[in-house]
């Protein structure tokens, strides 16, 4: 399989006669229908199932709904609250909340929480388990909330990944958010994550325009056997 890397929490997996695209909110060129997902994810045989973790504008962009008059065999698969801020209809896609799993001969996808809004996904594809985080997260904020402001925020962080322990301990690759604009401490959600799950590739997101500062947690994952691999230019991509 073939990871590329499309913007901000947004990536794109190939795999043997289908394609998964998580987090779209704009492609890899200069202009608005330039780049990778047009040009090649869009064109590509073979089924393309569509995830969103959230309505939030820069993990899901509803111009994806449009694609289906392009291509055939493409599979929406949104959180709920999606469809419950009207961002997009019940007959658009196959809605998930925590809990829920869609399943086919491809794919089996199981939806988790998040610590701010709609699920994160586990998905197993060709005998790999991958994780993409949405907007789940050790959102602490700590420079700038109360004590118990911070504490609040990790219990709630950490519940949800009790949560995905229980199902597994062991990832082939989990794409998370390190994201500096948390301040001090920024990197405690993802250093928490690989305490607990066994992680073979890392691949940080929603860093925005700063990943020079989100290098510094490459380190840490790979004293804890990870494979560190910060994709930071849109277009760029890795074997896993």
């Amino acid at each position: 399989m073939r990871l590329t890397y499309i913007n901000h929490s947004g990536f794109a997996i190939e795999a043997d006669g289908y394609a998964i695209l998580i987090d779209y909110y704009k492609d890899t060129g200069k202009a608005p229908h330039e780049g990778f997902v047009h040009e090649k994810l869009l064109q590509r045989a073979g089924t393309l199932y569509i995830l969103a973790s959230h309505f939030h504008p820069d993990h899901f962009n509803p111009e994806v709904l449009k694609w289906k008059s392009a291509k055939e065999n493409i599979v929406y698969i949104f959180s709920k609250d999606i469809l419950k801020r009207k961002r997009a209809a019940k007959e658009d896609a196959i809605y998930l909340k925590k809990g829920e799993t869609y399943e086919d001969r491809n794919l089996t996808i199981e939806a988790f929480g998040s610590t701010d809004v709609g699920i994160s996904f586990l998905m197993k594809a060709e005998g790999k388990l991958l994780f993409h985080a949405g907007d789940l997260n050790n959102w602490h904020w700590q420079d700038e909330s109360t004590s118990q402001e911070v504490s609040e925020a990790e219990k709630s962080y950490l519940k949800e990944l009790n949560d995905l322990t229980k199902t597994t301990d062991s990832l082939h690759v989990a794409m998370f958010p390190v994201d500096p604009r948390i301040g001090t401490n920024f990197m405690r959600g993802a250093q928490q994550f690989v305490d607990r799950i066994k992680t073979d590739i890392f691949i940080p997101m929603h860093f925005w325009e700063r990943p020079a500062e989100v290098e510094a947690f490459g380190p840490y994952a790979e004293s804890h056997g990870c494979r560190y691999v910060l994709l930071s230019i849109p277009g760029e991509g890795t074997d896993i």
